[in-house]
């Protein structure tokens, strides 16, 4: 079996992947195609068996699964007439080089790579195929960018932001001016409810940042987070990570503080029965990973910054990279940030190198200075 991470590897991936144009690869929400084109997706099939696998015996969940099938699903489609399972090497390298044609990024390729070459390897190892043609293949060159951070400076006026839009429309529910009922002195049932909810909405955007800011979880972990991380006595929540395994996460002070405020939100606006922390009445019933990057982008707006620098992943790297600049150790954000390999953790130390800098030049015996 194959030791490689999931096809989310590599660059930060909160979401589906975005590089290339729109409309390359499958449409999941599609119905089944008829024909050649979806030899081997059966449910049944050596993309269903492989799933199965990554599900039971590796602990992937529904987003690890999902960018699996899609990756596969559009190598599938590629080979036609000829199935996923029969693919030999060269039809696996003209689909690398389309890939590329299409305009995809070096990163976004080597990730369609890596879940090719764990899938061959599973059908290699099950006895479904004499060989495994993706052994052989290298992936395209790619240097590791820096990750996207924020200064201290700008997450403060971020939060700051946050939580001055949230007292402004409570200040103004409270006022009997929230929402459509503005300057009447006794607003309708209707206009009350639109201020609940737009108050709302703003302590959980206050509370989302915070967490992020304060504990570097991931988007998926945040949105996800049941309704009892809130109820729970002590410093720490219990988060869900990859894989399903379960981390410990400190809360700041702050973090507490605007959890209980949205906390009083929710209540008020009659969502103490829901499970999850952040409910909304989404498919899942929770507040998706798209929304959540939403609400950033727009208050990014209103805080005076440039939407295109913020993301719920680019306050995980914040978390990391100021703590790491304020002395943490390595292994302990690498445990807070729940990554199985320190290696992924040490793309975080650029930020280490002036410090490190300024303690040899402070504390090394035959410095000049």
């Amino acid at each position: 079996m194959s030791s490689e991470g999931p096809p989310q590897d590599g660059p930060p991936q909160d979401g589906p992947p975005q590089d290339g144009p729109p409309g390359n690869g499958s449409s999941e929400g599609a119905p089944p195609e008829k024909g050649p084109s979806r030899k081997g997706l059966s449910a049944s099939g050596p993309l269903a068996l492989f799933l199965d696998m990554q599900a039971i015996e590796r602990g992937g969940g529904p987003n690890t699964l999902d960018a699996y099938r899609r990756d596969l699903t559009d190598l599938a489609e590629f080979l036609a007439p000829v199935s996923l399972a029969e693919a030999d090497t060269s039809a696996i390298r003209a689909y690398l080089a389309d890939l590329s044609a299409r305009g995809f990024a070096a990163t976004t390729v080597a990730r369609r790579l890596s879940a090719l070459r764990q899938f061959y390897r599973f059908l290699f190892a099950e006895g479904h195929r004499a060989d495994d043609p993706a052994a052989v293949l290298e992936g395209p060159k790619r240097g590791r960018p820096l990750p996207k951070v924020l200064s201290v400076a700008e997450v403060t006026r971020l939060i700051d932001t946050a939580h001055s839009r949230a007292a402004q429309a409570e200040a103004s529910l409270n006022a009997g001016q929230g929402g459509e009922g503005q300057g009447d002195e006794t607003p309708s049932a209707g206009a009350a409810r639109v201020g609940l909810a737009e108050v709302l909405r703003l302590r959980r955007i206050a509370c989302m940042v915070e967490l992020l800011y304060a504990s570097g979880l991931r988007v998926s972990e945040l949105v996800a987070l049941p309704a009892a991380a809130a109820r729970a006595q002590g410093e720490a929540i219990l988060v869900t990570g990859k894989g399903r395994k379960e981390r410990l996460v400190p809360l700041s002070g702050p973090a507490k503080v605007a959890m209980l405020a949205f906390l009083a939100a929710r209540r008020a606006a009659g969502l103490e029965a829901s499970r999850w922390l952040f409910p909304t009445g989404s498919e899942s019933g929770h507040v998706t990973r798209q929304q959540a990057a939403r609400d950033l982008k727009e208050l990014a707006l209103a805080a005076g910054l440039d939407p295109a620098k913020l993301s719920p992943h680019v306050l995980r790297h914040a978390f990391a990279s100021h703590l790491l600049a304020h002395g943490a150790d390595l292994r302990v954000v690498q445990t807070l940030l729940g990554h199985a390999d320190v290696s992924t953790t040490q793309i975080y130390t650029h930020v280490l190198d002036e410090r490190l800098k300024s303690m040899v030049r402070d504390l090394h015996p035959l410095s000049d200075e």
